[in-house]
């Protein structure tokens, strides 16, 4: 009787070639603030939770006790991941204003304060599950909504009723001539250059894809 051959089936010398991973799609943003008032004092986060076309998803805010703002930062951080993995988003892109949490999360600055250590590990561990995760940090005036959470759950722990928004006073109307093609004049809106990238001072809602025209207009800076 011939020796079986043996078969490729199981485990051998060159396993099965793995299927190739499913692309992540579109990173949801994530911005995310933290703040106390006092440093350490009353402290909360707000974050604000939007898919990749832009449509807001969730905004959470919550107030958590008496800490530093630094570690309010790291809670809205852990906050914002443990709703992304119970909700299986499997690629994100956080924004934040805090630069000290960004460049902790990059490996750029060591975590020396024992406080934020046992947070920062919770955070990058969780970190580690999506398929993408990136963290960049951004102005204040980019993250007015999680800063405005974030001062919500301020207010509502120390019992202060939520104002509502002041009505805007009326602008002097401005003589504009329409063009022949019936088109609106150009809306003018302030902005900031900072290292590379211009950040627009207003909410501005503009689709995908939309080309604008920028005119620039160089400020002289204050003198000290």
């Amino acid at each position: 009787m011939p020796p079986r051959k043996p078969t490729t089936r199981g485990k051998g010398l060159f396993p099965e070639t793995p299927a190739e991973p499913k692309p992540a799609g579109a990173a949801f943003r994530v911005n995310i603030d933290g703040g106390s008032r006092g440093n350490p004092g009353p402290a909360a986060y707000g974050v604000v939770i939007r898919d990749g076309s832009g449509e807001l998803v969730a905004t959470l805010k919550k107030y958590i006790g008496r800490f530093s703002n630094n570690v309010a930062e790291y809670y809205g951080l852990i906050a914002a991941l443990d709703y992304a993995q119970e909700h299986k988003m499997r690629a994100l892109r956080v924004e934040s204003d805090s630069e000290l949490l960004v460049k902790q999360m990059r490996g750029q600055y060591k975590v020396k304060s024992p406080d934020l250590q046992p947070l920062f590990e919770r955070a990058k561990k969780m970190s580690l599950g999506f398929e993408s995760f990136r963290i960049d940090h951004v102005y204040r005036e980019q993250n007015r909504e999680a800063d405005a959470l974030a001062n919500e759950a301020l207010d509502a722990s120390e019992g202060v009723t939520p104002r509502a928004p002041a009505a805007k006073k009326a602008e002097a109307p401005v003589a504009k001539i329409e063009p022949a093609s019936g088109k609106p004049e150009p809306r003018k809106v302030q902005a900031r250059f900072r290292s590379g990238v211009l950040y627009l001072l207003e909410d501005v809602e503009l689709p995908d894809g939309m080309v604008v025209d920028v005119s620039i207009h160089l400020r002289p800076k204050p003198v000290a």
